[in-house]
């Protein structure tokens, strides 16, 4: 008897019990709480449960060969993907504009089943760095397909989407300009402050002090706290509101994520240079090197893997908190998020979300792929 891979065996009871759930929720409106429908109830749907039932099971011996299983995930998650449209052509009465379709329970599961397929895959395959990308911009190209061929349109956060475009459009450069906003300014100020205290050691106590109490705020109570204080100083600084400064808007927000950032920079700098070993230090100096010749030419260089992965850490962060810049009216896909939560309109909800979500991955996989590439570089 073939023995099991237990992550193959997670991905089949997740991806079967999805199966068993309702694929899509049938809403005779956009607020109205839905009936669950199953895919064996949507045209051609039984094949395609047998269908997905059989890779999810064959996939758990260990044997199973690595490149099937990718081939098995990405046509699970197109399989899955083009039933959800389905549904929203074929569920709603003819005429009808006000019915909604929405993924439901086992939609997610099976995402989430094929997705974790897919990670596994990648991992035992050990791709290269190239070909890493190459795969990368596959999924992203592949994505954009799906959503540009208008197959997903009827399903309802394409809807909201449809309702909203040219406010999405606006939204989404908000909350790219407080994410990589936030990041640039971070990197100006923390890496400087990260050479300060890697020179100066007495410094390090007190600033990363400071910092760790900065990160323990919890973000809610932070961009709350931007609002009186940025308040007052618009108030009453001459010329400080010209200059844009407000206690609401994205101003105060890009502060609060400024402040987040600074941490994670600061500390893997300092992490970075205290890294380069002190025979090359010495060996630059040897050369004649100034101060300032060593930092630059010398330990910056080889510290960049980690100043990278400072960068991934606060970009992949401020696009999932840049979100709560809507509460205080900073702009974002927060916007979208806290409107359905008002509204109980929960596909409003998911098109704030959704697209934070895919951001934040592609993002992470981006500069992942980029700090090995400079790893190996460096070695």
């Amino acid at each position: 008897m073939p023995r099991l891979s237990p992550p193959a065996v997670l991905f089949a009871v997740i991806g079967l019990a999805g199966l068993a759930l309702p694929l899509v929720q049938f809403k005779a409106n956009r607020i109205v709480p839905g009936e669950g429908v199953g895919l064996a109830a949507l045209p051609h749907g039984p094949w395609v449960m047998l269908g997905l039932g059989a890779v999810l099971v064959l996939a758990c011996p260990d044997r199973w060969p690595a490149a099937a299983r990718l081939a098995s995930a990405v046509a699970g998650l197109i399989a899955a993907t083009l039933m959800l449209g389905m549904a929203a052509l074929h569920l709603p009465p003819l005429g009808n504009s006000l019915a909604r379709v929405a993924p439901a329970s086992g939609f997610w599961l099976l995402v989430l089943a094929f997705g974790l397929m897919l990670a596994d895959a990648v991992n035992r395959l050990r791709p290269s760095l190239a070909l890493r990308w190459v795969m990368l911009a596959g999924a992203v190209a592949l994505a954009a397909g799906i959503l540009a061929s208008g197959v997903l349109d009827g399903v309802s956060v394409m809807r909201e989407y449809a309702t909203r475009r040219d406010l999405f459009g606006r939204e989404a450069q908000a909350h790219l300009a407080l994410a990589f906003g936030s990041l640039g300014l971070a990197l100006l100020a923390g890496i400087p402050l990260g050479i300060a205290i890697f020179q100066v050691r007495r410094w390090r106590g007190p600033v990363l002090g400071v910092l760790n109490i900065l990160q323990t705020i919890p973000s809610l109570a932070l961009f709350g706290m931007m609002i009186p204080i940025l308040g007052w100083v618009a108030a009453t600084v001459p010329g400080a509101a010209q200059a844009g400064v407000s206690g609401i808007g994205t101003f105060p927000a890009l502060v609060a994520l400024f402040l987040y950032s600074l941490l994670p920079v600061v500390s893997n700098t300092l992490a970075g240079l205290s890294g380069v070993p002190a025979p090359t230090r010495e060996a630059a100096v040897g050369l004649g090197m100034t101060r300032a010749q060593v930092m630059a030419q010398v330990l910056l260089p080889l510290a960049l893997p980690v100043l990278l992965a400072a960068v991934r850490i606060v970009l992949v962060q401020n696009i999932g908190l840049a979100v709560i810049a809507g509460l205080i009216g900073g702009g974002g896909f927060g916007t979208f998020v806290f409107q359905g939560l008002g509204q109980t309109a929960m596909d409003l909800v998911l098109l704030g979300a959704l697209p934070t979500i895919a951001l934040a991955l592609v993002a992470g996989i981006a500069l992942d792929l980029l700090v090995q590439g400079t790893r190996r570089g460096a070695a």
